[in-house]
C-alpha cells in the first residue's frame, strides 16, 4: 500500500484554496492601505520595507496556493474519468462513501479498492510532475492549516497500519 497522504490532503483542502487566496488580496490590500498611517507606534510594523516584505510574502503565498490548484485540476484531467469522479465526489464535494458507491453501482468493498487505485493515480500522477512527498513537504511547509490536514491523514494511515 503506497502513502497516499499528499494526495488525500491535496484533495481535501482544494475547496479551501480560493478562499484562502481571496482572503490573501484583503489581508494585501490591508497592509497597503494601512501602511498610510505611519506614525511612532507604527514606525517598526509601517515602515515602507516591512510593508513590502509582509506583501511580497502574501503574494509568494498565494502564487503557492495558486499553483497548487493547477497542478491538482491537472492531475486530475490525467486521472481516468472514473478515477478523478470517485475522487472529487468523495473528497471536494464531501459525499459519504455509501453516497459514492451506491451511485456508480459499487458495493462497499469495491468502492474502497477504486478509491485507494484512484488516490494512487492522483498521487503518482503529482509526482510525475515533479510533486512527489519531499517536494510537496517543502512546497508548503509554511501553510500550517495544509499542514495539520496532511499530520491527521498522517496518524490515521499509521492507526491503519498498527490495525492491520
Amino acid at each position: 500500500m503506497k502513502n497516499n497522504t499528499w494526495g488525500k490532503t491535496i484533495l481535501s483542502v482544494y475547496k479551501y484554496l480560493d478562499r484562502v487566496s481571496n482572503a490573501i488580496d484583503k489581508l494585501v490590500k490591508e497592509n497597503a492601505f494601512n501602511s498610510y498611517y505611519f506614525t511612532g507606534a507604527n514606525q517598526t510594523r509601517n515602515g515602507v520595507m516591512q510593508v513590502a516584505e509582509r506583501i511580497i510574502e502574501l503574494t509568494e503565498r498565494k502564487k503557492r496556493l495558486i499553483n497548487l490548484r493547477v497542478l491538482t485540476d491537472k492531475a486530475l484531467i490525467e486521472c481516468d474519468c472514473g478515477s478523478a469522479q470517485i475522487l472529487i465526489e468523495r473528497y471536494m464535494d464531501g459525499d459519504s462513501s455509501q453516497e459514492i458507491a451506491s451511485r456508480h453501482n459499487l458495493n462497499i468493498r469495491t468502492y474502497f479498492r477504486h478509491l485507494v487505485n484512484a488516490e494512487e493515480k492522483f498521487t503518482s500522477i503529482m509526482a510525475k510532475f515533479g510533486f512527489d512527498d519531499k517536494k510537496l513537504s517543502e512546497y508548503l511547509k509554511g501553510e500550517k492549516w495544509i499542514m495539520e490536514v496532511y499530520d491527521g491523514y498522517n496518524v490515521e494511515q499509521e492507526n491503519e497500519l498498527v490495525a492491520v
